[in-house]
């Protein structure tokens, strides 16, 4: 369950990371619009170029000529399409591939291609120039001596690109011209038109503005080398967010397992500390039991005493031994485990404590049957011993008389690691009451103390082995301690 303070931290963390995020997408947009400004700028600038070129030209132009002028633009590589307009937007001379426009028309007289690969622009500036534009055709057909013409001024601009494209573009403008029909001195003479026509052709063929494209893959390059480095830094900040939070997550969990440590340590200690004198309270209490068990021998043998005295000793004497049985359980529950593992035969171990529990087989007439191998195992032979013992006793008193119990152990498959397990042909155990059976004071006969398996379990995790209760076939218990170390082959 996450506490206050870790939501806090968790809070803190996703606002940094969501601060951290709208950061990088804000300065990408930023670097975005600066990069496409920046290029809008270059646009102006050259068309200002262009500009002041026309400007510079006479009043009749041909469009060989002004075409000349603008493929030689094109070449400088920046500019992809060009069009001059006329007062109706019509085109009067172009350079490149055919401009097509967006068919809502331009917004802002600008328009970005879906990739943002070109730019469009419409009018960047005003021409402010008279400028006629007619084929060559229209001139006529004689060709007049090459003539010199003296070159515009090129515009003042920082970016020596838009320098160069001036100088290119007043080179072609001294070029020798279309040939027109009529020349004077060299240079074609103006016709001879009526201020009407003049006017009309002015609005069919006169310079009022063009239209430029112009590539945007500088533009798109620096856009996507940004985005990719601001990628690249949510990513590290994501990163560190997540490694945080894990850490603090780690953090959180070690501090809370180790106040729950501490407060094990001192529960154990407590309970360590109860065990001790609820053990010296059982030692203690034996005393006064043999005392009065003494004294209940000692007046059933008197010559004098009656019947009902008598009895009534003899039920005092079996009292205190059963209590006394108990005590002694319960004492040796409580006693601490230390293990001192020697080398010990399995199959001599078994029938030692068959041998000490030959009074109550012979009283119950069972068959107890040793199939153990000759193994040495590793263990404590004392505890092994008295786990044994309590397992047969179990098994004695589970079992009806004339009943069977088996011993048997041996290696695990090809493991270096053996078992023993000692099965009876009694009621055997129910499944709900496997796991229990083991927990102290959990017995399933009248005159159990309910410690004798719980001793077991002791003595078995003592020496790092396990125990299980399983069913026996066809019916009856069977109780297996498995991985048992063996150290050599008898």
């Amino acid at each position: 369950m996450l506490t206050r303070r870790s939501w806090l931290v968790y809070g803190v963390l996703l606002a940094i990371w969501l601060l951290l995020i709208g950061w990088q997408t804000a300065e990408h947009l930023r670097v975005r619009r600066t990069a496409r400004a920046s290029l809008v700028h270059r646009a102006k600038d050259i068309s200002e170029t262009v500009a002041l070129i026309m400007r510079s030209q006479r009043l009749f132009s041909s469009t060989e000529r002004i075409e000349s002028i603008l493929n030689e633009l094109v070449k400088q590589g920046e500019i992809q399409s060009i069009s001059l307009l006329n007062a109706t937007n019509g085109s009067l001379a172009s350079a490149g591939p055919k401009i097509e426009l967006p068919p809502g028309g331009l917004v802002d007289n600008e328009y970005w291609n879906q990739n943002e690969k070109t730019l469009t622009l419409v009018n960047p500036v005003d021409l402010g120039t008279t400028n006629i534009i007619i084929p060559r055709s229209e001139f006529g057909t004689n060709r007049p001596p090459p003539r010199e013409e003296r070159p515009p001024e090129p515009a003042s601009s920082e970016n020596t690109n838009i320098a160069s494209a001036s100088n290119t573009l007043v080179r072609a403008s001294s070029d020798p011209g279309p040939p027109p029909g009529n020349f004077t001195n060299g240079r074609p003479r103006r016709p001879r038109l009526s201020p009407e026509e003049l006017k009309a052709l002015r609005e069919t063929k006169g310079t009022h503005g063009f239209v430029m494209v112009i590539s945007a893959e500088a533009l798109a390059d620096t856009v996507r080398r940004d985005l990719w480095l601001r990628a690249f830094i949510s990513l590290l900040a994501t990163i560190s967010v997540a490694g945080y939070g894990l850490a603090w997550s780690n953090v959180s969990k070690t501090s809370e397992l180790q106040i729950r440590l501490v407060r094990a340590s001192e529960l154990n200690t407590h309970l360590r500390d109860l065990n001790l004198a609820a053990a010296g309270l059982a030692h203690e209490t034996r005393n006064p039991l043999n005392i009065v068990r003494g004294l209940a021998q000692m007046i059933s043998k008197q010559e004098d005493a009656s019947p009902e005295i008598r009895l009534k000793s003899k039920e005092i004497i079996h009292e205190t031994d059963r209590v006394a049985s108990q005590l002694n359980e319960f004492i040796n529950y409580s006693r601490p485990r230390e293990v001192r593992r020697v080398a010990t035969r399995l199959n001599s171990t078994v029938s030692e404590v068959i041998r000490a529990l030959n009074y109550d087989i012979e009283e119950k007439k069972v068959r107890v049957e040793n199939q153990c191998e000759d193994l040495v195992v590793e263990a404590d032979e004392q505890l092994l011993r008295q786990a044994l013992f309590n397992l047969v006793m179990n098994a004695i008193q589970a079992i009806k008389p004339n009943g069977e119990i088996i011993i048997r152990g041996g290696r695990q498959g090809g493991s270096p690691e053996a078992f023993v397990e000692i099965c009876d042909n009694g009621p055997g155990v129910a499944p709900e009451h496997r796991a229990e059976i083991f927990k102290p004071y959990f017995t399933m006969h009248e005159e159990g103390t309910g410690l004798g398996l719980a001793v077991v379990q002791q003595i078995v995790l003592a020496h790092g082995w396990e125990i299980q209760c399983l069913p026996n076939q066809p019916t009856g218990a069977c109780f297996r301690i498995t991985h048992l170390k063996v150290v050599a082959k008898g």
